[in-house]
């Protein structure tokens, strides 16, 4: 696991990589303590965008943001995935879940108020305090000992009603939460129920909130066993224009199609599409303790560029203010003016316009500063973050490379992911190229006797036909030849440039299965060799 990961590793030592670990670690935490903090300070970065890090921050493993509207399945998702109930868990048709509930690792079950959590300095929530107590009164984290959360936490958020009611009945501000939580989380997912589409106002808001973090984004169509095939193709079909209205990317983002939760399907029409969708999204899951070093360091990467961005925003506007007279009316002009001072500052510093803040948030925001205790432009503050991003961002990259090799592979272990990994219930047993590997006779013999038929009409001599005859058969499969030579390659076991019956039988064997949608292997796998073909045990004397 990747350095901030380590110390969650259940105490295990890894040899050599151990060391690698803290240097990465401490490298991003002293990099943001010397380079990028007294920027932030400088420029009251604090007070516009986002609370400074803490060592929690950088200490803290992969998180999981739950959002989506009342009953579309978060709770259950999260129970599903751990394969037990959480303190603080209810489930209903209704909105249940009113809080935001951090489930995380605990030697104990049980749970901590969001008051008391708040000031935990092992935990990375204690700027959530500036919400207020309206907020943290419906906060809470839930601490369970389960496998899964070894390797990850999860946040379930309040399930989003439609209308203003909702929000103004909160008493915070629900999206400023999201936002806070965006920042920081690996992965954020999306929930949507096949019967509840719409996407509400307060909805919208909160994916809106998400600007700037598309890339944690992913889709989950949840309830999916609840409608036929046809209904479904409408459904997702819906759900993509409702989506395109809302996130303005050019990409398609991800959507997984299924039903989570341990029940059995309702429609079992797309039960192998739910089963491949299930089995992408776990191993999107399973990989964030294995990204989330470089998740963590696209992150500062991302907030130094802002920071940088902040800082001449509010240096041109300490620049631009007069010396005596006339203060206030100039403010006012210059934040009506706030769009052309970005273009204006893209233009001088040659900064792309995606790195600058929203500009209505940023207008409401100066409106209750004091624009006379801006600080002016520092060059040596600016250079500091300027050779980060230049040069320290690129050793701690190599850093993350020697890591990832000299360490094996940390994957989320244990709930629902155990049981998609092996035996007969894995994705993908017994089907394609695996069907029949745990059978004593030749998966392919079944078929022969009509794949012989075939054989005997292209005119075998000494029992084998020649590479010409078999292509003149192979062919009307249709594939491609990049495909077809693949084929041929796996099927002529001993090389001689022919096929005799058994290897025929294979060669169209293949071709059945590639024509089904599943892929060729690399290798020939030992069940599929031909009988003749295969080398006899060795026997003691």
């Amino acid at each position: 696991m990747f350095s901030w990961l380590g110390k969650q590793s259940g105490g295990r030592e890894r040899g050599g990589g151990t060391d690698v670990v803290q240097t990465v670690t401490g490298g991003l935490r002293d990099l943001y303590l010397r380079k990028l903090l007294p920027l932030e300070e400088h420029y009251r970065f604090h007070d516009f965008h986002s609370p400074a890090l803490e060592e929690a921050d950088f200490e803290n493993k992969p998180m999981v943001l739950l959002v989506g509207q009342y009953s579309t399945g978060k709770t259950t998702f999260i129970r599903y995935l751990l394969e037990q109930d959480f303190p603080g868990m209810r489930i209903g048709p209704e909105p249940t879940t009113d809080s935001f509930i951090a489930v995380m690792y605990g030697d104990s079950e049980g749970s901590v108020p969001g008051n008391a959590l708040v000031v935990d300095p092992k935990k990375p929530f204690r700027k959530l305090s500036r919400f207020g107590n309206a907020f943290l009164n419906r906060f809470m984290c839930s601490q369970l000992p389960n496998q899964v959360l070894k390797s990850i936490s999860i946040i379930d958020s309040p399930g989003i009603l439609s209308g203003e009611k909702q929000r103004i009945s909160r008493g915070y501000d629900f999206c400023q939460v999201l936002q806070w939580f965006a920042e920081r989380v690996d992965r954020i997912i999306l929930l949507f129920d096949a019967h509840k589409l719409d996407i509400s106002d307060e909805f919208s808001e909160a994916i809106k909130s998400f600007r700037g973090q598309d890339d944690k984004i992913r889709v989950v169509l949840n309830k999916a066993d609840q409608v036929d095939t046809q209904q479904l193709m409408r459904v997702y079909g819906a759900l993509m224009w409702s989506l395109g209205k809302v996130i303005n990317t050019p990409e398609v983002l991800r959507v997984y199609i299924g039903s989570f939760w341990a029940h059995p399907l309702r429609n079992t029409e797309n039960r192998r599409l739910f089963e491949a969708e299930a089995q992408d999204l776990f191993k999107d899951i399973q990989s964030l303790p294995q990204k989330a070093a470089v998740r963590k360091l696209n992150d500062l990467i991302k907030r130094a560029r802002l920071a940088k961005v902040h800082a001449y925003i509010i240096s041109y506007l300490k620049k631009e203010m007069p010396s005596v007279f006339g203060k206030e009316n100039k403010k006012k002009e210059l934040i009506s003016r706030l769009p052309e001072i970005y273009i204006q500052l893209q233009r001088e510093y040659h900064i792309s316009a995606g790195d600058f803040p929203e500009v209505k948030k940023m207008q409401e925001l100066l409106e209750t500063c004091d624009f006379t205790k801006f600080h002016s432009l520092k060059p040596k503050l600016i250079e500091a973050v300027d050779n980060m991003l230049a040069n320290k961002i690129a050793s701690l990259m190599s850093l993350i490379r020697q890591e990832e090799s000299n360490m094996p592979t940390e994957m989320v272990h244990g709930g629902a992911f155990d049981g998609t990994m092996a035996g007969p219930f894995g994705h993908g047993y017994g089907e394609g190229a695996k069907e029949g590997a745990d059978e004593d006779e030749w998966v392919v013999a079944k078929d022969k006797p009509a794949y012989d038929e075939i054989f005997y009409t292209l005119s075998p001599i000494n029992g084998k036909i020649s590479g010409i005859s078999a292509k003149k058969e192979m062919v009307t499969s249709k594939l491609p030849n990049s495909v077809l030579g693949k084929i041929w390659k796996l099927a002529d076991c001993d090389g001689d440039g022919m096929l005799d019956d058994e290897e025929f039988a294979l060669a169209k064997h293949l071709i059945k299965i590639k024509l089904d949608g599943y892929e060729l292997p690399g290798t020939l796998p030992s069940h599929l060799v031909p009988p003749s073909h295969r080398k006899p045990l060795q026997t003691a004397e």
